[in-house]
């Protein structure tokens, strides 16, 4: 049983770096009790709840009789295999001289200082809709639009990443943090991937996520970098440096990458999103024609449809 993988099905995927450290797998979790989850760190009471009544679960299925299915090995694997291609804006972030404080902070330290930021990306992630795939030590996969997709997926993980950057500057540490953070948007086959049953991993192939982690190695110090199809999803809801060409390790030819500094100050998401002004009408002359006629009607005082506005269809009032 993947415990990772249990505690994000539960939404509280915040608590894995805890539990892996502390070395709590499928055979300690059925024995946890609300005292041990308090020496993991779950402070909150409703969190303690959930994970309690989620042991008790497990506790029950392990106990219960497993009945005999019928299905085929074939049917199994297809029940299983709940992978889908769609359209995905991967985005990794990375803490910036991490092994620089390893070398300089007691172990028990950098935990901390690890754990703070870890929850602090599970924090701003979940406020923008996005998904917490992975923690890589000090580097995080997140998602967005999957698993719940949203039109903005990219606008979503550009303002995370921003608003990341500055909840990464506030956390307690010897030293003020700071976050490499690169997005990159396209079709990709994500689901449960790797793993089965009770241990899936949601795992994710295609070029976006080598884009993306090829993307981070360039991204300055608090610096988001993304990449050109991010761009274009994007209109003018940002205001944008052109950083050029990048050649990237890997990745066939060179690619356009640009740092969204902050938020425009365009008055509306529609003239953000359609800076280029309205397509023109093409073949429309008959309609613009009749649109003219009706508009100048009612600038003489008819109705649109030709009958003065002083008159009424029963002939009262002409």
């Amino acid at each position: 049983m993947d415990v990772g993988g249990w505690l994000r099905r539960l939404g509280l995927e915040h608590y894995e770096a805890a539990f892996r450290e502390n070395k709590i797998d499928d055979t300690v979790l059925p024995s946890l009790t609300a005292e041990d989850l308090k020496d993991l760190g779950v402070e909150f009471v409703g969190d303690r709840r959930k994970l309690l009544d989620a042991i008790a679960a497990l506790r029950a299925g392990a106990s219960a009789p497993k009945p005999l299915s019928d299905a085929s090995p074939a049917t199994d694997k297809a029940a299983k295999d709940t992978a889908e291609r769609r359209q995905v804006t991967v985005m990794f972030s990375d803490l910036v001289s991490s092994t620089a404080l390893s070398a300089r902070l007691d172990p028990e330290d950098l935990r901390e200082v690890i754990s703070a930021y870890q929850r602090s990306v599970a924090k701003t992630v979940r406020r923008f809709g996005g998904f917490v795939a992975r923690y890589m030590g000090d580097g995080v996969l997140v998602y967005f639009g999957y698993p719940a997709a949203h039109e903005d997926d990219a606008e979503r993980a550009v303002r995370a990443g921003l608003a990341l950057i500055d909840a990464v500057a506030t956390l307690p540490a010897p030293e003020p943090l700071q976050v490499r953070i690169a997005a990159a948007t396209g079709m990709v086959v994500v689901g449960d991937l790797v793993g089965s049953g009770e241990a899936p991993e949601h795992d994710i192939v295609g070029e976006t996520p080598n884009l993306a982690s090829r993307l981070q190695g360039v991204a300055e110090p608090n610096t988001v970098v993304i990449a050109e199809a991010t761009r274009n999803l994007l209109g003018n809801l940002f205001e944008l440096r052109d950083l050029g060409p990048k050649e990237l390790k890997g990745i066939a030819g060179p690619v356009r990458a640009f740092a969204p500094l902050r938020a425009s100050s365009v008055e509306s998401r529609f003239e953000a999103m359609h800076a280029g002004g309205l397509t023109a009408l093409v073949g429309r002359e008959e309609e613009l024609e009749l649109l003219l006629r009706r508009w100048a009607r009612a600038r003489a005082g008819a109705d649109p449809m030709g009958t003065p506005r002083a008159c009424y269809n029963d002939g009262t009032g002409c």
